[in-house]
């Protein structure tokens, strides 16, 4: 068994940042004390969330947050990422939510006092309510209305905030919540992706703006998800086809960051599905950034089924499987990492998730998630192979803190690496938790 992590020498510099993560809806709970969200909506609906579950309460953060933070104290980490509830903070008439702002501040109070650097994510997929009722990410309005949120949170947060990320995944708020629906607010219209999108990353820009204004000394950036693509075969069709999936699954969220363009593809999609690009929103969208979030769980493999129509495969039969049915692939995160070094010229790379769910159990008091474990070994040693090439990267949070609410597959998968019994809310440290903190406390001495 296995009870330590073996670190690269890369790892043991004291400019390498390593940390924990999660987010608002998927730990905090205390529904009734915000304004409802587009996941409370999305819950609501029948056959929407697998266990029929919703966030209400999930892991009861806002009322046991100061116990979560002894344990994320414990892990030896440097850092904490998570983020704020945009419908905590901005009440459906425009009022601001003081109690909520509190919540963040004394959390953010506690960390400093603590010594973990606050890496804080402004959005994190719970869009207000009344906001998707005007259109939600369809409404060029709902980035005004994101700025004006971020400006709030900024000027309230002060000093106290190490890092900010604008958008945690907008792929997936885009692709998954109105292009195909399987997310919030489960609106599912082919023309509606590159939309909103455009809108997402709009937002980006003019958060950028409010955060170089209040909040200079802050590291901010974005943190995008990426998934490495590969041809099924040699033939010329799969490697379009993986062409295809790569541009419009990975190429379009950070061209426009990096580059101020869209790819050459967009003249190729149907009119209706183009978005309304105003003059001055590339520009807007491409402000330099102090660093790139990479979130990374597996690959893809792609066959082309028809004329550029590219399919997902399932994972190879004799391939190691996640909880999720995902494969276990690390070489696919050095690839992704070499790539993007390739492709653009980028600032800094943090790796602000990695991780898996796995059928974790509680027996005789102790959770022993060897896959886990292998896991984040394997990739941290892919990690250590990127920067072995002249990849800059300097962070690795692992996802997650605990184990949570997990969007439409409610509390089925468990991604933490503190297991959390949900009718109790007791916590208890699995053994990837205690892996993790042992490593790390080798590495401070």
């Amino acid at each position: 068994m296995s009870n330590r992590l073996t670190l690269n020498p890369h790892f043991r510099s004291n400019t390498f940042t390593f940390g924990v993560a999660t987010s608002s809806f998927q730990i905090e709970g205390a529904a009734a004390s915000r304004e409802e969200s587009i996941w409370d909506r999305f819950c609501q609906q029948p056959g929407k969330i697998l266990d029929g579950s919703n966030g209400k309460v999930a892991c009861d953060h806002v009322n046991r947050w100061q116990e979560d933070l002894e344990i994320i104290a414990s892990l030896n980490v440097d850092a904490y990422r998570f983020s704020v509830s945009w419908p905590r903070i901005i009440r459906a008439n425009g009022s601001i939510n003081q109690a909520g702002l509190d919540f963040y501040i004394a959390l953010l109070d506690k960390l400093n006092a603590k010594g973990i650097k606050a890496y804080v994510t402004l959005y994190h997929w719970d869009l207000p309510q009344y906001l998707e009722d005007e259109g939600g990410w369809l409404n060029r309005d709902t980035a005004f209305a994101f700025a004006q949120y971020v400006e709030v949170i900024v000027k309230a947060f002060g000093d106290r905030v190490y890092s900010y990320a604008t958008l945690n995944e907008p792929f997936c708020s885009a692709y998954l919540g109105y292009e195909v629906g399987v997310h919030a607010p489960g609106k599912a219209k082919k023309e509606y992706g590159k939309k909103a999108i455009h809108h997402l990353l709009l937002a980006h820009g003019l958060a950028m703006k409010e955060l170089r204004a209040h909040a200079p000394a802050a590291q901010s950036g974005i943190v995008l998800n990426f998934t490495p693509f590969y041809p099924a075969s040699p033939s010329e069709e799969d490697a379009r086809a993986t062409e295809l999936a790569h541009i419009h699954f990975n190429d379009w969220y950070i061209r426009p960051i990096v580059e101020g363009r869209y790819p050459a593809l967009i003249e190729d999609i149907p009119q209706s599905h183009r978005p309304d690009i105003q003059p001055g929103d590339l520009e807007l969208i491409a402000q330099p950034i102090d660093y790139l979030g990479v979130n990374y769980y597996t690959r893809a493999r792609i066959k082309c089924d028809a004329p550029n129509d590219p399919v997902h495969l399932p994972p190879p039969e004799s391939s190691e499987q996640t909880a999720m049915g995902w494969e276990v692939y690390p070489r696919g995160l050095s690839d992704l990492l070499l790539q993007l070094h390739r492709d653009f010229t980028l600032p800094p790379i943090i790796i602000t998730e990695n991780g898996l769910a796995s059928d974790d159990h509680l027996v005789n008091g102790e959770i022993d998630d060897q896959q886990r474990i292998r896991y984040l070994q394997d990739h941290l040693d892919a990690v250590a192979v990127a920067m072995d090439q002249g990849v800059n990267i300097t962070g690795y949070f692992v996802w997650s803190l605990l184990d949570n609410f997990e969007w439409a597959l409610g509390y089925e998968k468990r991604f933490g690496i503190v297991y959390v019994d949900y009718e109790t809310q007791k916590r208890t440290l699995k053994n990837s938790a205690l892996a993790l903190a042992a490593t790390l406390l080798s590495r401070q001495q």
